[in-house]
């Protein structure tokens, strides 16, 4: 448990209060010159294996200067969608290109349809004639051929076709990295582009054209975001208050982070901090887990295990209101913009910290492998080994939901462990099922971490694979009703959807960690079953 809340650092309208003990590490910091060395982007900060990696992975330090080059063409690319009757954008991206302007948008409220699944029923909401004539779809991806925007990107085409739109090639928006294969395919075709810088990594691509594109096109004042992280830059080498080297000392004080929104403005943060923290800092056998709660003081919140915090938009700094119990170990108040270079600077102390390399992502590709092996070859045969009404159990003992939950409990009741839940499932219909995290969180002293599939591919899958090796895995799969060709490919989305877990199961089933399937042959009865069924464990 920390102390009470006495350390207070704040500078370019950031604050971060703590009660954790972190003086040592800053003092670190701070004599070993490191704010100033990534300031100058100094690539050797992690280390001579590092070094090669962060030489092209420091953009981001001050990638909004260039990034105001993109207001201009954005503005006027947002005046025409307007003027054709597009008032709508749906974005095709996965990890550091959905999340950023995912917060962005549930923070201003834009309204953006975020697309990182592979699941047939939610692509399929997207498709209908009405909200079709209203719409462009903005394709994110560095290396131009991931394969779950790239599915995405011919379904729209045919959709587009569908209904007749004679010009639909403009009505995508490419974002990507200069020299990629959709850079090739937006010229070819005559669709707008917006090309990225190349020096920064997907994970802090926040206030690249990644982040600023789309929310532009929807209507948000980016050139204020990127004015709010042009004032906290000027905090990067202060030798008073510097609120990130705080921050990142935080990060890397425990084995565990938990972050939760304060309701003062900022919405969603910590779905984009998973990201940056868990694929930064998950390898080589250790690294930081970031929990995603539900709200403030959510099951799972605290223990000595963890570090407690909540961000938001409030420029007071001053901890959530309540009783000392129940007060954050640390307390992230500022402008969005800010908070993203904040948290990004954060990570990378951290990194230097923990004696991580923060920029790469050595085990990100496995479960990818896998998943393009098996739509070769076809999906694994697998017998469930008992069917409870909706639910197929695999890879438990336990003839009952319950009695298959209590086995996850158990194999957690153990030093270091954490329990993960992967869910392939839609996550806009099928919501309501990410209340397991909360509800097995109650029953269990070991961190939860909830994940959609695949987007968590993309983010703490690495940690997954790549960090403390003492997770404890549910992965969630279900049928669906209705399936949706991928133009071009011999297999659906709902196939691809199947083949990802599939492989997703395999990376971690090579490692032998404790892995249980629920297979939901009915989404709704199976649902309420799950939910049901952990209710009842005391």
């Amino acid at each position: 448990m920390s102390e009470p809340m006495g350390k207070m650092e704040a500078a370019g309208g950031l604050a971060v209060t703590t009660g954790v003990d972190v003086n040592a590490a800053v003092d670190r910091l701070r004599s070993e010159g490191v704010p100033a060395r990534l300031a100058a982007k100094d690539a050797t900060l992690w280390g001579p294996a590092a070094e090669e990696e962060a030489a092209i992975r420091l953009g981001w330090i001050d990638t909004f200067v260039k990034s105001k080059e993109l207001l201009a063409p954005l503005a006027k690319l947002r005046a025409e969608f307007q003027e054709q009757g597009i008032d709508h954008i749906a974005l095709a991206g996965m990890g550091g290109s959905s999340l950023a302007p995912e917060v962005i948008s549930r923070t201003l409220d834009l309204g953006i349809s975020i697309l990182d699944t592979t699941d047939p029923g939610q692509i399929r909401a997207e498709m209908g004639e009405a909200a079709l004539r209203r719409t462009a779809v903005v394709v994110s991806s560095k290396s131009g051929s991931t394969v779950e925007t790239d599915s995405q990107r011919r379904a729209f085409e045919l959709a587009f076709k569908g209904i007749g739109v004679e010009n639909w090639a403009e009505r995508f928006v490419f974002v990507t990295d200069p020299g990629s294969a959709l850079e090739s395919l937006a010229q070819e075709q005559g669709s707008h582009l917006f090309l990225a810088d190349a020096n920064v990594g997907g994970r802090y691509s926040a206030l690249t054209a990644f982040g600023l594109v789309p929310t532009a096109l929807a209507g948000a004042d980016v050139a204020e975001l990127i004015e709010q992280a042009e004032a906290f830059a000027t905090t990067v080498e202060s030798e008073g208050d510097n609120p990130a080297v705080v921050l990142g000392a935080v990060i890397a004080a425990r084995p565990t982070i938990t972050v939760a929104d304060d309701g003062t403005g900022v919405v969603g943060l910590g779905d984009w901090a998973e990201q940056l923290i868990a694929e930064s800092l998950g390898k080589d056998g250790k690294g930081t887990l970031p929990v995603v709660l539900e709200g403030p003081g959510a099951a799972g919140a605290r223990d000595s295990d963890r570090v407690y915090a909540t961000v938001g938009g409030s420029s007071t700094g001053l901890p959530a209101a309540g009783s000392q119990l129940a007060m954050p170990d640390v307390v992230v108040n500022g402008p969005l913009g800010a908070q993203f270079l904040a948290w990004e600077l954060a990570t990378a102390y951290a990194g230097y910290l923990i004696g991580i390399d923060p920029f790469n992502q050595p085990n990100v590709t496995e479960s990818k492998e896998n998943t393009n092996r098996i739509l070769a070859d076809g999906l694994p045969q697998e017998r469930p080994h008992a069917v409870d009404g909706a639910v197929e159990i695999y890879g438990s003992h336990a003839d009952t939901l319950a009695g298959a939950l209590g086995e996850v409990l158990t194999n957690a009741d153990r030093e270091g462990a954490y329990i993960a839940v992967l869910a392939y499932l839609d996550r806009i219909d099928d919501a309501r099922l990410a209340a397991l995290r909360a509800e097995l969180a109650e029953r269990t002293a070991a961190p939860v971490t909830w994940g959609w599939g695949p987007r968590f591919l993309h983010s703490t899958g690495q940690f997954h694979k790549g960090g403390r090796q003492t997770g404890v895995f549910v992965q969630i799969t279900g049928e669906s009703v209705e399936d949706l060709e991928i133009p071009g490919r011999d297999y659906t989305f709902a196939g691809l959807q199947a083949a990802q877990a599939a492989g997703d199961r395999q990376a971690l089933e090579s490692r032998e960690r404790p892995l249980v399937r629920f297979h939901l042959t009915d989404r709704g009865q199976g649902v309420n079953q799950l939910l049901h069924a952990v209710r009842e464990l005391s």
